[in-house]
């Protein structure tokens, strides 16, 4: 789709929201503790939290080892250990409003692509945080 290393992991920063149903995805539970609230709390807990393998019939994925409340994907423990991806979640970790901004940049890409706009730049969609 055209995503860059630094635009792939912002959007990964979206698991900061909600959570996964086994009735769905096979995969159970909430990435941070706060579901309903954009920040960059996905990138701290990837980082400072130790993630274990969750022991149970469904499919492979981790659980903090302290709660054993929270998950992560496989693909998101790979965002804190590939080499490119790292520094990126290392930079959204510390700066909420660095995640913040270039995840409303690349969320609007992914929504806009293939869009045929006629009209000019400020018809554009754009995010702003709810908390300021």
């Amino acid at each position: 789709m055209g995503f860059d290393d630094r635009e792939i992991v912002a959007l990964s920063g979206a698991h900061a929201l909600g959570r996964c149903h086994t009735d769905r995805s096979g995969f159970s539970g909430p990435w941070t503790f706060s579901p309903t609230v954009v920040t960059n709390d996905y990138y701290k807990l990837l980082l400072e939290e130790k993630w274990g393998w969750k022991k149970w019939d469904g499919p492979k994925q981790f659980e903090d080892v302290k709660t054993k409340t929270l998950m992560m994907l496989p693909t998101d423990m790979a965002l804190a250990k590939d080499k490119k991806f790292r520094p990126h979640v290392e930079r959204y970790a510390k700066d909420n409003d660095a995640f913040f901004g270039e995840f409303s940049a690349v969320l609007t890409k992914l929504f806009e692509l293939g869009v045929p706009f006629q009209s000019g730049e400020d018809a554009r969609m754009s995010f702003k945080p709810a908390i300021s």
